[in-house]
């Protein structure tokens, strides 16, 4: 079936199979991925903070999640619509009706996958166990799937 953008929606279940467990394995890989980008993130920030007086200084409680609020933003809303873990997992994200996800909506999946996990985290993994598309909560929020992209 095609929706309004000419892109297929996802009627086939091998589009979802083991996207859950590869979706943890490319959640790690890109956290790491984040965590190695911020030490050149530091260091501008360090010579920020000369610059400035100091006041650039005051980035240094929020560097983590800027770095990883534009990986996941500038990647999920690309071209392959994925980061480069779930890249390496065969792994996409789309929103459910087939559609792109612009910057924005990524940046905001991202900040509500923190806000849920600090609140209720074994619930966001429940409810992936569940449903039949292995969707998590943040992704009922937002309209969002995640598909292996062989099957797209």
């Amino acid at each position: 079936m095609d929706n309004m953008n000419g892109t297929a929606v996802m009627e086939d279940s091998r589009a979802y199979d083991g996207v859950l467990f590869r979706r943890g394995i490319a959640f790690i890989a890109d956290y790491i991925a984040v965590a190695l980008l911020c030490i050149p993130a530091v260091v501008v920030v360090f010579f920020l903070g000369i610059i400035t007086l100091g006041i650039g200084w005051f980035l240094y409680p929020i560097l983590f999640f800027v770095v990883a609020g534009l990986y996941f933003g500038l990647s999920v809303s690309g071209p392959f619509q994925a980061t480069p873990g779930m890249r390496a997992m065969g792994l996409k994200m789309q929103r459910t009706d087939g559609g792109h996800i612009d910057f924005l909506t990524a940046v905001v999946h991202l900040v509500l996958f923190w806000i849920l996990n600090a609140i209720v985290t074994p619930l966001i993994l429940l409810v992936g166990l569940f449903t039949n598309k292995s969707r998590l909560l943040h992704d009922f929020a937002l309209g969002t799937e995640v598909v292996n992209v062989r099957y797209y």
